[in-house]
C-alpha cells in the first residue's frame, strides 16, 4: 500500500558537532574546512580566495543555482574554481583537485567540502568523535577535528545567522520604499479639543419619565 510521508528534515544528534579540520587548499594551509556530508556540492568564499590573492576575474562562470540559505530566496555563486585540497602528512597524505562554487557571503569557515569531496577522497567521517579517515598511499589517514573549534565556529554562525536576517530586512525595507517621493515634513498631531455641543446627544434613560436624560457622545449607536 502506497502511503505519502513528510518532506525529509534532518535531525542532529545532541552530541554531534560539525566536523571543522585543518587543510592544504590551494597550497594554503587552512583551519576552518567544515566536512558536510549533507551539502551536494563544494564552497569557498570570495574572503577566502582573496587572502589567497586569487582575484575573482578569473573564476568560471558557474551553471548552478541552489536554495537552502537564505529561506526563499535563490543564491547563485560568484563563479567557480578547480583547487588541489591535501589531507595528511609528508610520510601518507591524499591530494585531490576539487571543484568549488564560490560564494560572495560571510562566512565562519574558510571553505566547506560537501559530498563530492567525500566521493574523491572515499572519505569516511564520524561526527560524535570528530574523526575522519581516507585511505592513503602508505595507509589510512586520520584527520582529527577540533571541539573548540566547533564551538567557536557555531558561536561564530549564531552571529552571522543574526545578520543574515538584518540583511534580509534591510533589503525588503529598501526594496518598498519609493526614494523619488520626498518624505513629508514631520509635523505634531493637532490636539483635539471636545465640543459637547456638537459632540453629544440628549437621550431619556427612564423608560416613564421624559425629563430624566443624560447626554452621551453623538457617535455611540442605539443598543
Amino acid at each position: 500500500m502506497a502511503t505519502t510521508a513528510p518532506p525529509p528534515t534532518p535531525e542532529y544528534l545532541n552530541w554531534s558537532d560539525p566536523l571543522v579540520i585543518n587543510a592544504q587548499i590551494g597550497g594554503f594551509d587552512m583551519s576552518k574546512v567544515f566536512m558536510d556530508a549533507g551539502s551536494a556540492i563544494n564552497l569557498i568564499y570570495t574572503k577566502t580566495l582573496r587572502a589567497m590573492n586569487i582575484s575573482l576575474a578569473n573564476l568560471t562562470p558557474s551553471e548552478i543555482c541552489f536554495h537552502g540559505i537564505v529561506p526563499g530566496k535563490p543564491e547563485i555563486p560568484v563563479g567557480t574554481i578547480a583547487l588541489d585540497v591535501v589531507f595528511g602528512s609528508r610520510e601518507n597524505f591524499r591530494r585531490e583537485k576539487i571543484d568549488f562554487e564560490v560564494m560572495d557571503w560571510p562566512s565562519q569557515y574558510h571553505a566547506i567540502l560537501g559530498r563530492p569531496a567525500y566521493s574523491r577522497f572515499m572519505a569516511v567521517s564520524h561526527h560524535t568523535y570528530l574523526v575522519m579517515k581516507i585511505p592513503g598511499p602508505n595507509g589510512v589517514i586520520t584527520v582529527k577535528g577540533s571541539f573548540t573549534q566547533s564551538d567557536a565556529c557555531d558561536r561564530e554562525f549564531n552571529k552571522i545567522s543574526q545578520s543574515f536576517g538584518m540583511q534580509a530586512e534591510y533589503v525588503q525595507l529598501k526594496d518598498s520604499t519609493d526614494h523619488n517621493v520626498t518624505p513629508e515634513v514631520r509635523r505634531s498631531v493637532p490636539d483635539q479639543v471636545f465640543d459637547s455641543t456638537k459632540d453629544t446627544r440628549e437621550v431619556q434613560i427612564h423608560p416613564n419619565d421624559p425629563k430624566k436624560t443624560t447626554f452621551v457622545a453623538a457617535n455611540l449607536e442605539a443598543a
